[in-house]
């Protein structure tokens, strides 16, 4: 049996699961970006960030879904850009995600079946160890869509993380519920 969201439909034991989540926790690059990153000649950093993920993270954490993100890489940019979208904690430069992961889940007092985790590539596979939801972009790694047990219809940098934000807003009966600005 399935149930019917704005996206696809989950089958309703995953369904089920995402009524548990209490919190949401992201890769970046190849999540919320496309994984492409542009350097300039002086060593500038450029990101693409999609409106409609900002607008997504946003309702979630308003809706009081927090989200969390754990990134191998340090960067002012994702700093910045997750501060506007209330994400917190913002966890960078962790190259072993499933150790941070268990700490931030210990810190909060969340069990496995109260978070849900989504990724891009084989880094991210640790936070699979420790969240009841993987969820794997569209565009991932073979391998990390092979863990997942929730492939999402869109690709990283192209709304994946809005996907995930509409559907456990559904999910919790609170989608339209929320309103704001884009970010």
């Amino acid at each position: 049996m399935t149930e019917t969201t704005l996206y696809t439909s989950l089958p309703r034991t995953l369904y089920t699961q995402l009524a548990q989540v209490k919190l949401l926790v992201c890769d970046v690059d190849g999540v919320f970006s496309d994984g492409r990153i542009y350097l300039g000649n002086t060593g500038e950093e450029l990101k693409a960030f999609h409106t409609r993920d900002g607008y997504g993270v946003k309702a979630l954490v308003k809706a009081g879904i927090p989200v969390a993100v754990i990134t191998g890489r340090r960067s002012a940019i994702v700093e910045n850009r997750m501060k506007a979208l209330n994400v917190d904690p913002i966890i960078q430069g962790e190259e072993n995600k499933a150790d941070a992961l268990q700490d931030l889940m210990r810190s909060l007092s969340l069990s496995s079946e109260h978070v849900a985790a989504v990724g891009d590539d084989m880094p991210d596979t640790g936070m699979f160890e420790h969240a009841a939801i993987k969820i794997a972009v569209n565009d991932a790694h073979p391998t990390v869509k092979a863990q997942a047990n929730w492939v999402l219809e869109t690709r990283g940098g192209f709304g994946a993380v809005r996907e995930i934000c509409d559907t456990l807003l559904q999910v919790h009966g609170k989608l339209h519920g929320i309103h704001g600005a884009s970010v």
